[in-house]
């Protein structure tokens, strides 16, 4: 089981601690001091997304030499403003396939991101891949 919690700190800033122990800032004010919970979910959708991409490339032994997720998000207009529409785009390195490439967004996708899976449930979720070098 995963266990989270929030503890307020001052203003509109709190500290949030996991199961794994490691504390992270999150902020709500319109001044920002740290990530805000909705910008928390893309990141975490990138960080699961990547982490599957880059364990098949491994597995593939594809000579990847670097690889960055980026996400940008549309938010419904009322209340719950859940994400409604996430654009990803993957820039990879090296000298990848494009198959290889191409199979491992979508394994990811369609099989082993657990936080893509649970956010499709509200956002329709597209991907572009971009090949450096």
């Amino acid at each position: 089981m995963i266990a989270a919690k929030i503890i307020w700190t001052d203003k509109e800033r709190y500290i949030g601690e996991a199961t794994s122990r490691h504390a992270i800032v999150m902020d709500t004010a319109a001044e920002k001091t740290a990530n805000t919970p909705m910008e928390l979910v893309l990141i975490a959708l990138c960080g699961c997304t990547a982490s599957d991409v880059v364990g098949i490339l491994r597995k593939k032994r594809e000579p990847f030499t670097r690889l960055e997720v980026s996400a940008e998000g549309e938010r419904a207009t009322g209340y719950p403003a859940v994400y409604t529409e996430i654009r990803l785009v993957y820039r990879v390195g090296g000298r990848v396939s494009h198959k290889a490439m191409e199979d491992a967004v979508r394994l990811s996708k369609e099989k082993y991101c657990s936080v893509s899976a649970m956010l499709e449930k509200t956002a329709k979720i597209t991907f572009t891949i971009e090949y450096e070098g």
